[in-house]
């Protein structure tokens, strides 16, 4: 996943993408809840105003079936409500999942392959129908049109029938695997267990669509709302969105979301340099402005650090990501489990945090999960060398695998100077490893041509910079796209990029998956992060922290661990 906007982990793999509130997370603005700072920011929030959103991605594809989100996302869950939400709560509290539609997370069956939901009372869509559990079934059954394609596949890898499944504008009689006995209750049948079910239910794909309201491909111009605003106007795909309040919204259906502005406008395709221009004079409609999408990059953070007013004006996250580097066992020598370590060993973390932008915008790694609660973070360093590396133990390993002369090896990056997987970061590992008595040759990409080669297992690297992130707090879908054997994908994307098809990984994968126990489950994918981290598969480098400006006059800035960024449902401009 890439990001640092809230976005999904296959994004991420690509560097990572993020849609939901792009990526960033936690902490909160320097603390929770409400941000810190200003006068304006730490007034009492109140209705009213016009929220400006300045972004550099447009929100294309404004259809719930098309998104691709985490815990509903930024401006999408403004429209459209789900099943299950995330919490709007600054911190960890903020990477827990709560009902939204429903009344509760759902009941599962004994072995959690049956989830049943039941919708709230006085739910209704912007022009003052009720929403039904129909409308849920019908919202995830067009999800699987490929028309409609773009959403996260798990529905499709869960849902009993769900792969064959062509969606209602082909197969009219639906999906059998989801009955709705009556207008409230929906009842989930899946292929296997799934305590993590609730999780899922977060997606914009479990969004009420009103069958009769339904235009297919054109639907995203204006879709039904279901949440406190509805679009008014798009333009240009998503470049400049309006939205407004919708009058049959009702707060009493719906804690999470404050929606105190009466008006959001979202205007999208600014270049970064510009949206934080833009937010630093914070002059007009900009004073009510935020960014879902743009970070703070290095040089512009070293500027905002040293004006007081305006480092009171940055809000600060940690979305659950890592960054690595990444072996192909099937490439020499990375067969050879003492090079992988020694490589470990070598790692000088210290100045790859420096290549990536310094300690405010990286923290050092040295497990594969991020260091949140709710992912299951065991803390463990399985080739402890310091800050700074061991060179003289990454030595006695390559003597130990047959190099005691050292060796030559190629390091692939991206070209794109994204401070993750980019140049800048790819030097200060070849510096590094240099004094181990590796030489280190660069081979820098385009960015489509890095990850078309990366993660296609055809032409995969054999030693290159990676990144993931998750499509929701949890370890399952942090640690098994990477280490599941049987998510080993032959023909297309492919970011289980060790090869690991380790049968004892595989049943553990299973087992957790079956646990409706989340805390119970999270300490079993920590142990399970420390016994894969073993195999030196990948090296964590660093965990990216998410800093980002806002407007004078936005207040109630709230960030939690789920999304690492400002949430939008919260923020007031009066």
């Amino acid at each position: 996943m890439r990001q640092p906007s809230v976005i999904s982990r296959r994004v991420a793999a690509a560097v990572v993408v993020l849609v939901v509130g792009s990526s960033v997370a936690a902490c909160g603005p320097k603390e929770s809840g409400s941000d810190t700072g200003s006068d304006a920011s730490s007034a009492a929030p109140a209705k009213g105003g016009t929220l400006s959103v300045l972004n550099r991605t447009p929100q294309v594809n404004f259809d719930p079936a098309r998104l691709y989100t985490s815990g509903g996302g930024a401006v999408p869950s403004l429209v459209f409500r789900t099943l299950t939400t995330r919490n709007r709560e600054a911190g960890a509290a903020g990477a827990e999942v709560v009902p939204d539609l429903a009344t509760d997370l759902g009941t599962p069956s004994e072995n959690a392959t049956v989830w049943t939901y039941t919708l709230k009372d006085g739910l209704k869509y912007e022009d003052g129908t009720a929403i039904t559990s129909a409308d849920v079934k019908y919202g995830i059954e067009r999800s699987f049109a490929a028309e409609l394609s773009g959403g996260a596949p798990y529905l499709r890898d869960w849902l009993i029938g769900g792969a064959d499944y062509e969606g209602p504008y082909k197969d009219k009689k639906g999906l059998a695997s989801i009955e709705t006995p009556d207008d409230r209750t929906i009842v989930f049948h899946l292929n296997k267990p799934e305590g993590e079910f609730p999780y899922l239910a977060t997606q914009t794909q479990t969004t009420p669509v009103p069958q009769a309201k339904d235009t297919g491909a054109t639907y995203e111009n204006h879709p039904v709302s279901s949440g406190p605003y509805k679009v008014v106007s798009n333009e240009g795909d998503g470049e400049h969105l309006v939205l407004e309040r919708n009058p049959y919204w009702s707060e009493k259906t719906d804690s999470e979301r404050k929606a105190y502005p009466d008006k959001i406008d979202v205007r999208s395709g600014l270049d970064s340099a510009v949206v934080n221009q833009r937010l630093s004079a914070s002059r007009g409609a900009d004073a009510a402005a935020i960014t879902t999408d743009t970070n703070l990059g290095p040089a512009e953070l070293a500027k905002v650090t040293g004006d007081k007013a305006l480092a009171a004006r940055v809000g600060e996250g940690h979305f659950g990501y890592t960054n690595y580097i990444a072996f192909n066992p099937k490439v020499k020598p990375f067969d050879n489990p003492k090079v992988r370590q020694a490589i470990s060993y070598a790692v000088n973390r210290t100045s790859v945090i420096n290549a990536a932008g310094g300690s405010s915008l990286a923290e050092p790694a040295t497990t594969f999960l991020p260091e949140q609660k709710s992912f299951g973070y065991t803390p463990y360093d399985a080739f402890p060398s310091g800050t700074t590396g061991d060179a003289a133990k990454a030595k006695e390993l390559l003597k130990e695998a047959g190099y005691p002369n050292g060796l030559t090896v190629t390091l692939t990056h991206d070209n794109e100077k994204n401070f993750a997987t980019s140049p800048e970061v790819a030097t200060a590992i070849q510096e590094a490893l240099k004094k181990a008595g590796i030489t280190v040759k660069l081979q820098g990409l385009e960015d489509n041509a890095y990850s078309e080669t990366a993660y296609n297992v055809k032409t995969e690297p054999g030693f290159f910079l990676a990144g993931w992130g998750a499509d929701w707090p949890s370890g399952g879908p942090f640690l098994a796209p990477i280490f599941d054997g049987r998510q080993i994908v032959e023909d297309g994307y492919n970011f289980n990029t060790g090869r690991l098809n380790d049968a004892s990984v595989n049943k553990e994968i299973d087992e957790i998956n079956q646990l409706t126990d989340l805390d119970a489950a999270a300490a079993r994918w920590g142990a399970l992060d420390k016994k894969i981290g073993e195999q030196a598969l990948t090296v964590p480098l660093f965990h990216p922290v998410y800093q980002r400006l806002y407007g004078a006059d936005v207040k109630n800035v709230v960030i939690s661990d789920w999304t690492g960024v400002l949430d939008i449902s919260l923020v007031s401009v009066k």
